[in-house]
């Protein structure tokens, strides 16, 4: 089982592209800046193009976690102290048989769905807690994460 970097890369756009229609003014942009307790000014001036380059380095590094949550077989491959190369031959022979198994977008979009409620959402609402945040800020982001992850989670899972 090889590493798919053109579906990395595309789960990790699938982040901002997400993000660009979720957090937009006409969908939960002004709801969020407001349980945020952000201004249009207090976001004025930012490097933004720093910004989006370490948002898409940490989706990155989620789209490769999402496959080991989406992907069973990568449990398999542990098994064998992920050397394939010098595995017994029944692993070669259960590969054949479920290698492809579960590999769907569907599968995928379901666990990731099923990450980030019982991911994102507890650390997120942990944070926010803290922050003094209140539910819409938890129930914007932690949405956000809920349906990015599940995107991410199609992706990485289906793309084969």
């Amino acid at each position: 089982m090889e590493i798919n970097f053109l579906a990395l890369i595309a789960a990790s756009v699938s982040a901002l592209v997400v993000g660009f229609v979720w957090y937009n003014p006409n969908v939960f942009g002004k709801a969020w800046m407001q349980a945020a307790d952000l201004t249009e000014e207090k976001l004025q001036g930012a490097n933004m193009a720093k910004i989006f380059i370490m948002a898409f380095i940490f989706a990155f590094l989620l789209a490769m976690a999402m496959q080991m949550l989406t992907i069973h077989q990568i449990g398999a491959m542990g098994m064998v102290g992920g050397d394939i190369e010098n595995a017994l031959p029944s692993y070669a022979a259960f590969m054949a048989d479920y290698g492809m198994a579960h590999r769907t977008f569907g599968h995928g979009a379901l666990h990731g769905v099923m990450s980030g409620v019982f991911v994102a959402l507890p650390i997120i609402g942990t944070n926010a807690l803290f922050e003094r945040k209140g539910a819409k800020y938890i129930l914007i982001n932690s949405g956000y994460w809920i349906v990015t992850m599940g995107v991410m989670g199609a992706i990485v899972c289906g793309w084969h």
